[in-house]
């Protein structure tokens, strides 16, 4: 019996009756709901029927409640509520949210904003703590599975299939090696095999785009050490004759302290476009969105 009746009404006729029976009047009630008087005779003809009782009957002030009707009116009243709470979605609080963010990236990155960020998600969104997570092997897959929220690469980068991304900032690469170096002040093509490069292997390959460029130009860089951090690198360099060729941002920033200098890298393309990326299936994370903003913030 009540699973014939729940096929057979109209979910739209739902608003309608708790309407009426607020209202006790048809015409009130049918301005609140949008239909005309003809349709919400029609709806109150077949909520009737459904419910196999007169719902509204004729009283000496005018139209009273069958006891049916009297029953159902504050349950219905909660359900509807509970079905808009479904379907709108709540607003978003950053200082109300309690939750772990998980972000992959490059020391270079960590180096450069990453405790700018700390501290205004701190002042934002006390409950959210992040989580620096080192750029390594299965990261596509790790974000389609929830285990890294966002992530950052180079806008050249191949996205994976389901990924999403923005720009966040520009960088510019630079040649890095310690003050009182022997080359002197210029650098060319040239230099590159003259003294070694530290070279930078965050997923276990060494090769680059520079590399690329310099086997187009028939020269072959020599290597002195493979690292797996750019800090490392620029530390190397700056106690022997080996150079570095990295993120010119990063290197101004470390560049007084381990007594650096940059120069300008012979290269045809010396740009570095940063992009946050993102589990598409993940777009409307509302927690995930406010931190892209703070990221942006934060990288301007």
């Amino acid at each position: 019996m009540h699973e014939k009746h729940l096929r057979a009404i109209d979910l739209n006729l739902l608003p309608v009756l708790d309407a009426l029976l607020r209202h006790r009047n048809a015409t009130r009630a049918g301005d609140e709901v949008g239909l005309s008087q003809p349709a919400m005779s029609r709806a109150l003809g077949r909520l009737r029927d459904v419910l196999d009782d007169p719902l509204l009957v004729r009283g000496p002030g005018g139209y009273l409640l069958s006891p049916r009707a009297e029953a159902l009116r504050a349950p219905l009243a909660g359900m509807l509520a509970q079905l808009r709470g479904l379907l709108v979605a709540p607003a978003f609080d950053p200082a109300a949210e309690q939750r772990q963010v998980r972000l992959a990236m490059t020391d270079v990155l960590a180096e450069l904003f990453l405790a700018a960020l700390v501290q205004q998600v701190a002042r934002q969104a006390p409950g959210v703590v992040l989580e620096w997570v080192p750029i390594g092997p299965g990261l596509p897959e790790r974000m389609r599975a929830g285990e890294i929220d966002l992530a950052f690469a180079l806008d050249n980068t191949p996205l994976p299939r389901g990924a999403a991304s923005e720009p966040l900032f520009e960088d510019r690469l630079c040649v890095v090696l310690r003050k009182g170096h022997p080359c002197g002040g210029a650098w060319t093509l040239a230099e590159y095999t003259r003294y070694p490069s530290v070279v930078i292997a965050l997923l276990g390959d060494s090769a680059s785009e520079i590399d690329a460029e310099l086997a187009a130009a028939g020269i072959t860089r020599n290597v002195a050490a493979i690292v797996p951090t750019f800090r490392a690198a620029a530390e190397i360099v700056a106690q022997t004759d080996s150079v570095t060729t990295i993120s010119r941002a990063f290197a101004a920033k470390l560049a007084p302290a381990l007594r650096l200098q940059l120069l300008e890298p012979p290269l045809r393309n010396t740009r570095l476009g940063v992009v946050t990326v993102w589990a598409e299936h993940r777009t409307g994370d509302p927690v995930l969105v406010w931190l892209r903003g703070v990221l942006r913030s934060v990288a301007a």
